[in-house]
Protein backbone atom coordinates (compact mmCIF):
# COMPACT_ATOMS: atom_id res chain seq x y z
CA UNK A 1 0.00 0.00 0.00
CA UNK A 2 1.45 3.48 -1.36
CA UNK A 3 0.42 5.39 1.57
CA UNK A 4 0.43 9.09 1.29
CA UNK A 5 2.67 11.81 3.47
CA UNK A 6 1.03 12.93 6.73
CA UNK A 7 0.27 16.85 6.82
CA UNK A 8 1.43 17.83 10.10
CA UNK A 9 -0.03 21.48 10.47
CA UNK A 10 -3.10 21.84 13.26
CA UNK A 11 -5.63 24.31 13.12
CA UNK A 12 -8.31 25.31 15.75
CA UNK A 13 -11.22 25.42 14.20
CA UNK A 14 -11.87 29.42 14.63
CA UNK A 15 -8.97 30.80 13.61
CA UNK A 16 -6.80 30.90 10.31
CA UNK A 17 -3.76 30.02 11.68
CA UNK A 18 -2.20 27.62 14.12
CA UNK A 19 0.95 25.95 14.42
CA UNK A 20 1.85 26.65 10.29
CA UNK A 21 5.91 26.31 10.76
CA UNK A 22 7.13 29.88 11.69
CA UNK A 23 10.43 30.96 12.46
CA UNK A 24 12.24 32.53 15.28
CA UNK A 25 13.66 30.02 17.60
CA UNK A 26 16.28 30.57 19.66
CA UNK A 27 19.29 29.45 22.11
CA UNK A 28 18.33 28.52 25.62
CA UNK A 29 20.61 27.36 28.31
CA UNK A 30 18.87 25.14 30.08
CA UNK A 31 19.71 22.06 27.77
CA UNK A 32 20.23 19.06 29.09
CA UNK A 33 22.84 15.97 29.05
CA UNK A 34 20.90 13.98 25.96
CA UNK A 35 21.36 14.79 22.15
CA UNK A 36 17.70 14.65 21.34
CA UNK A 37 16.62 16.63 24.50
CA UNK A 38 19.38 19.19 23.87
CA UNK A 39 18.38 19.90 20.18
CA UNK A 40 14.67 20.15 21.41
CA UNK A 41 16.02 22.94 24.02
CA UNK A 42 18.10 24.47 21.18
CA UNK A 43 14.48 24.98 19.05
CA UNK A 44 12.86 26.61 21.71
CA UNK A 45 11.43 30.21 21.36
CA UNK A 46 12.81 32.97 23.25
CA UNK A 47 10.13 34.82 25.96
CA UNK A 48 8.86 38.14 24.71
CA UNK A 49 6.97 41.28 26.37
CA UNK A 50 3.59 39.38 25.25
CA UNK A 51 4.21 36.35 26.58
CA UNK A 52 5.97 37.26 29.66
CA UNK A 53 2.58 39.67 30.45
CA UNK A 54 -0.18 37.69 30.11
CA UNK A 55 -1.93 36.05 33.36
CA UNK A 56 -2.96 32.71 32.88
CA UNK A 57 -5.74 31.30 34.53
CA UNK A 58 -7.70 27.37 34.62
CA UNK A 59 -6.37 24.52 35.79
CA UNK A 60 -3.68 22.29 33.60
CA UNK A 61 -5.51 20.16 31.25
CA UNK A 62 -8.59 22.23 31.00
CA UNK A 63 -9.39 24.90 28.47
CA UNK A 64 -7.24 28.22 30.06
CA UNK A 65 -8.35 32.12 30.42
CA UNK A 66 -6.27 35.16 29.91
CA UNK A 67 -5.85 38.65 31.05
CA UNK A 68 -3.72 40.53 28.81
CA UNK A 69 -2.65 44.16 28.48
CA UNK A 70 -4.57 45.30 24.74
CA UNK A 71 -2.83 46.12 21.37
CA UNK A 72 1.15 44.64 21.99
CA UNK A 73 2.80 44.17 19.13
CA UNK A 74 4.16 40.90 18.06
CA UNK A 75 7.33 40.99 15.87
CA UNK A 76 8.97 37.55 16.55
CA UNK A 77 8.40 34.37 18.39
CA UNK A 78 7.62 33.93 21.82
CA UNK A 79 7.39 31.57 24.51
CA UNK A 80 7.09 31.62 28.09
CA UNK A 81 6.52 29.09 30.56
CA UNK A 82 3.52 29.15 32.78
CA UNK A 83 4.13 26.74 35.08
CA UNK A 84 6.58 23.70 34.45
CA UNK A 85 5.94 20.34 34.89
CA UNK A 86 7.17 17.08 36.47
CA UNK A 87 7.65 14.92 34.06
CA UNK A 88 9.91 13.62 30.90
CA UNK A 89 11.48 15.89 28.67
CA UNK A 90 10.17 16.68 24.70
CA UNK A 91 13.18 14.95 22.65
CA UNK A 92 13.61 13.78 19.31
CA UNK A 93 11.28 11.40 18.16
CA UNK A 94 8.62 12.34 20.86
CA UNK A 95 4.94 12.03 19.59
CA UNK A 96 2.82 13.93 22.07
CA UNK A 97 -0.30 14.91 23.00
CA UNK A 98 -1.33 18.53 23.45
CA UNK A 99 -3.95 20.56 23.71
CA UNK A 100 -4.49 24.36 23.78
CA UNK A 101 -6.49 27.60 23.67
CA UNK A 102 -5.83 30.48 21.02
CA UNK A 103 -6.77 34.15 21.92
CA UNK A 104 -6.34 37.16 19.80
CA UNK A 105 -3.07 38.88 20.75
CA UNK A 106 -4.27 42.74 20.22
CA UNK A 107 -7.60 42.32 22.38
CA UNK A 108 -7.19 39.12 24.51
CA UNK A 109 -10.53 38.14 22.32
CA UNK A 110 -10.93 33.82 23.22
CA UNK A 111 -10.90 32.55 19.74
CA UNK A 112 -10.99 28.56 20.61
CA UNK A 113 -9.99 25.86 22.14
CA UNK A 114 -8.44 22.25 20.79
CA UNK A 115 -7.21 19.35 22.13
CA UNK A 116 -9.18 18.91 25.76
CA UNK A 117 -12.22 16.90 24.29
CA UNK A 118 -11.36 13.35 23.54
CA UNK A 119 -10.62 12.59 19.50
CA UNK A 120 -10.11 16.45 18.59
CA UNK A 121 -6.53 16.69 17.81
CA UNK A 122 -3.68 13.72 16.83
CA UNK A 123 -0.61 13.48 18.87
CA UNK A 124 2.47 15.23 17.13
CA UNK A 125 6.26 14.53 16.56
CA UNK A 126 6.62 17.70 18.06
CA UNK A 127 10.11 18.78 16.82
CA UNK A 128 9.25 17.59 13.05
CA UNK A 129 6.85 20.84 13.07
CA UNK A 130 8.31 23.86 13.23
CA UNK A 131 6.59 25.90 15.81
CA UNK A 132 5.90 23.00 17.90
CA UNK A 133 9.38 22.56 18.54
CA UNK A 134 9.40 26.34 19.34
CA UNK A 135 6.52 26.36 22.16
CA UNK A 136 7.09 22.67 23.70
CA UNK A 137 10.50 21.57 22.64
CA UNK A 138 12.42 20.55 25.93
CA UNK A 139 9.37 20.93 27.79
CA UNK A 140 8.77 17.72 30.71
CA UNK A 141 5.46 16.40 30.52
CA UNK A 142 2.62 18.86 32.34
CA UNK A 143 4.45 21.90 31.60
CA UNK A 144 2.04 24.79 30.30
CA UNK A 145 3.57 27.55 27.86
CA UNK A 146 2.11 30.82 26.74
CA UNK A 147 3.16 31.07 22.73
CA UNK A 148 2.53 33.98 20.53
CA UNK A 149 3.14 34.13 16.75
CA UNK A 150 3.80 37.27 14.66
CA UNK A 151 0.81 37.91 12.13
CA UNK A 152 1.65 36.33 8.45
CA UNK A 153 -0.05 35.35 5.50
CA UNK A 154 -3.08 37.92 6.23
CA UNK A 155 -3.82 36.03 9.38
CA UNK A 156 -3.55 38.55 12.64
CA UNK A 157 -0.85 37.75 15.51
CA UNK A 158 -1.87 35.33 18.27
CA UNK A 159 -1.60 33.76 21.11
CA UNK A 160 -1.56 30.23 22.42
CA UNK A 161 -2.08 28.28 26.05
CA UNK A 162 -0.78 25.21 25.49
CA UNK A 163 -0.33 22.25 27.79
CA UNK A 164 1.95 19.34 26.84
CA UNK A 165 0.05 16.44 28.23
CA UNK A 166 1.87 13.12 27.29
CA UNK A 167 4.12 11.30 25.45
CA UNK A 168 2.01 8.70 22.96
CA UNK A 169 3.86 5.19 22.26
CA UNK A 170 4.56 4.81 18.26
CA UNK A 171 3.44 0.98 18.86
CA UNK A 172 0.59 -0.84 20.07
CA UNK A 173 0.43 -0.87 23.61
CA UNK A 174 -2.96 -3.19 24.51
CA UNK A 175 -3.08 -6.29 26.15
CA UNK A 176 -2.12 -9.46 24.23
CA UNK A 177 -4.87 -11.70 22.84
CA UNK A 178 -4.98 -15.62 21.83
CA UNK A 179 -3.76 -15.72 18.02
CA UNK A 180 -6.59 -16.97 15.54
CA UNK A 181 -5.84 -20.53 14.18
CA UNK A 182 -4.83 -20.14 10.42
CA UNK A 183 -4.50 -16.42 10.40
CA UNK A 184 -0.54 -15.36 9.49
CA UNK A 185 1.46 -15.48 13.02
CA UNK A 186 2.69 -12.51 13.66
CA UNK A 187 6.37 -11.89 15.86
CA UNK A 188 7.63 -8.40 17.34
CA UNK A 189 11.07 -7.11 18.00
CA UNK A 190 11.80 -5.02 20.57
CA UNK A 191 10.46 -1.79 19.02
CA UNK A 192 7.40 -2.95 17.98
CA UNK A 193 8.09 -3.68 14.31
CA UNK A 194 6.46 -6.57 13.54
CA UNK A 195 7.56 -9.90 11.19
CA UNK A 196 5.00 -11.86 9.12
CA UNK A 197 4.88 -15.74 8.50
CA UNK A 198 2.19 -16.38 5.70
CA UNK A 199 0.72 -19.76 5.91
CA UNK A 200 1.69 -22.39 3.38
CA UNK A 201 -1.98 -22.09 2.14
CA UNK A 202 -4.27 -20.81 -0.19
CA UNK A 203 -5.05 -17.52 0.43
CA UNK A 204 -8.72 -16.50 2.27
CA UNK A 205 -11.58 -15.52 -0.16
CA UNK A 206 -13.17 -13.31 2.49
CA UNK A 207 -12.01 -10.32 4.69
CA UNK A 208 -10.43 -11.49 7.37
CA UNK A 209 -9.80 -9.86 11.11
CA UNK A 210 -7.85 -10.34 14.25
CA UNK A 211 -6.85 -8.25 17.42
CA UNK A 212 -3.44 -8.89 18.35
CA UNK A 213 -3.48 -6.94 21.04
CA UNK A 214 -6.52 -4.90 22.98
CA UNK A 215 -6.84 -1.21 23.35
CA UNK A 216 -8.12 1.08 26.26
CA UNK A 217 -8.40 3.56 24.30
CA UNK A 218 -11.43 5.66 21.83
CA UNK A 219 -12.67 3.38 19.38
CA UNK A 220 -11.90 4.37 15.55
CA UNK A 221 -15.65 6.04 13.84
CA UNK A 222 -16.00 6.55 10.42
CA UNK A 223 -14.30 9.61 9.03
CA UNK A 224 -11.45 9.54 11.73
CA UNK A 225 -8.36 10.59 10.85
CA UNK A 226 -6.49 8.03 12.58
CA UNK A 227 -2.38 8.23 13.74
CA UNK A 228 -0.48 4.34 12.78
CA UNK A 229 1.95 2.27 12.12
CA UNK A 230 1.03 -0.50 9.60
CA UNK A 231 3.66 -3.21 8.01
CA UNK A 232 2.30 -4.95 4.80
CA UNK A 233 2.94 -8.55 3.49
CA UNK A 234 2.21 -10.01 0.13
CA UNK A 235 0.40 -13.41 0.69
CA UNK A 236 1.66 -15.56 -2.05
CA UNK A 237 5.49 -14.18 -2.00
CA UNK A 238 5.65 -13.76 1.81
CA UNK A 239 7.41 -10.29 1.06
CA UNK A 240 6.47 -6.55 2.84
CA UNK A 241 5.71 -4.52 0.21
CA UNK A 242 5.30 -1.42 2.52
CA UNK A 243 6.02 -0.29 6.11
CA UNK A 244 5.82 2.77 8.03
CA UNK A 245 8.44 0.92 10.31
CA UNK A 246 10.65 0.93 7.54
CA UNK A 247 9.77 4.63 6.90
CA UNK A 248 10.57 5.91 10.80
CA UNK A 249 7.77 7.20 11.50
CA UNK A 250 3.84 6.32 12.24
CA UNK A 251 1.78 7.92 9.35
CA UNK A 252 -2.39 9.14 9.41
CA UNK A 253 -4.02 10.10 5.88
CA UNK A 254 -6.84 12.67 6.90
CA UNK A 255 -10.05 10.56 6.78
CA UNK A 256 -8.45 6.86 6.53
CA UNK A 257 -8.78 7.10 2.70
CA UNK A 258 -7.26 3.48 2.72
CA UNK A 259 -8.78 0.62 0.28
CA UNK A 260 -11.58 -0.53 2.00
CA UNK A 261 -10.51 -3.76 3.12
CA UNK A 262 -8.10 -1.55 5.73
CA UNK A 263 -10.69 0.77 6.39
CA UNK A 264 -13.07 -2.00 7.79
CA UNK A 265 -9.84 -3.23 9.77
CA UNK A 266 -9.86 0.09 11.63
CA UNK A 267 -13.42 0.18 12.47
CA UNK A 268 -14.64 0.24 15.93
CA UNK A 269 -10.81 -0.64 17.02
CA UNK A 270 -9.66 0.74 20.35
CA UNK A 271 -7.05 3.05 20.25
CA UNK A 272 -3.73 0.86 22.05
CA UNK A 273 -4.73 -1.75 19.64
CA UNK A 274 -2.92 -4.02 17.26
CA UNK A 275 -5.02 -5.75 14.81
CA UNK A 276 -3.49 -8.54 12.13
CA UNK A 277 -6.04 -8.19 8.48
CA UNK A 278 -6.20 -10.25 5.66
CA UNK A 279 -7.75 -8.58 2.78
CA UNK A 280 -8.27 -10.02 -0.50
CA UNK A 281 -8.05 -8.76 -3.83
CA UNK A 282 -11.29 -6.91 -4.62
CA UNK A 283 -11.06 -5.07 -1.07
CA UNK A 284 -7.52 -4.18 -1.99
CA UNK A 285 -6.39 -2.88 -5.44
CA UNK A 286 -8.74 -4.99 -7.42
CA UNK A 287 -8.41 -8.40 -9.58
CA UNK A 288 -6.48 -6.48 -12.34
CA UNK A 289 -2.72 -7.10 -12.34
CA UNK A 290 -2.50 -4.50 -14.97
CA UNK A 291 -4.55 -1.75 -13.05
CA UNK A 292 -1.84 -1.60 -10.37
CA UNK A 293 1.22 -2.96 -9.21
CA UNK A 294 -0.70 -5.01 -6.10
CA UNK A 295 -4.00 -5.73 -8.19
CA UNK A 296 -4.91 -9.27 -7.57
CA UNK A 297 -3.13 -9.99 -4.94
CA UNK A 298 -4.20 -10.88 -0.88
CA UNK A 299 -2.66 -8.27 1.13
CA UNK A 300 -1.73 -8.83 5.13
CA UNK A 301 -1.44 -5.93 7.37
CA UNK A 302 -0.15 -5.41 10.81
CA UNK A 303 -1.78 -2.29 12.10
CA UNK A 304 -1.21 -0.54 15.27
CA UNK A 305 -3.85 2.21 16.54
CA UNK A 306 -1.92 4.89 18.15
CA UNK A 307 -4.44 7.71 18.43
CA UNK A 308 -7.26 8.73 16.21
CA UNK A 309 -8.90 11.96 15.61
CA UNK A 310 -12.86 12.46 15.24
CA UNK A 311 -14.33 14.03 12.20
CA UNK A 312 -15.88 17.16 12.63
CA UNK A 313 -19.39 17.30 13.78
CA UNK A 314 -21.55 18.50 10.75
CA UNK A 315 -23.02 22.03 10.94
Amino acid sequence: MRLRPLALASTVAVTALLLAGCSGAQDTSDASDSKGSADACEQVAAPGALTDSVDVSGDFGEPAKITVAKDQKVDEVQRTVVTEGTGEKVEEGDYIAYAMSAFDSKTGEHLGDLGYAEGELLPQDALANQALAEAIGCAPIGTRVAFALPASDGADSQLYIIDVLDKVPTAAWGEKQEPVDGMPVVTLAKDGEPAVEVPSADAPAELEISVLKQGDGPAVADGDTTLLQYYGVDWESGESFDSSWSKGAPYAAPGNTYVPGFVQALAGQKVGSQVLVVIPPELAYGEDPEGHELGGKTLVFVIDILATQHAPAAQ
